[in-house]
């Protein structure tokens, strides 16, 4: 099972993303760069979960990259955010087998082999 490193742009309390195999970039340090988080989750075989577009960028640039999950739905208000997620993490997972990049927009689902 992936285990994934989840942008301090993200909820923090998010029962969807609680437990043993999720880990906040709150609980790092409060303001860590973008490079330092791509190198935790590089290092410790995280996915990195963000709004943030850097990490898809520079995913193209890294080998090996961690994978990430970036969600691309602007400002939504969070009871919307966290509707947004939990419908389509079974997705996403599924498709994190075979995906190093995942972009999950409002109205769909894309994957970067």
């Amino acid at each position: 099972m992936p285990r994934f490193l989840i942008d301090a742009n993200l909820p923090y309390r998010f029962a969807l993303w609680q437990g043993e195999a999720f880990q906040h970039v709150y609980d790092l340090g409060d303001d860590l760069p973008d490079a330092e988080i791509w190198r935790h989750a590089r290092e410790h075989d995280l996915v990195i979960v963000t709004k943030d577009a850097d990490f898809s960028h520079w995913i193209m640039l890294s080998d090996p990259p961690p994978k990430v999950v970036r969600f691309r739905v602007g400002n939504l208000r969070l009871r919307d955010f966290h509707a947004l997620a939990n419908r389509v993490w079974p997705s996403v997972m599924e498709l994190l087998g075979e995906h190093k990049l995942i972009i999950v927009w409002s109205d769909r689902i894309e994957a970067v082999a």
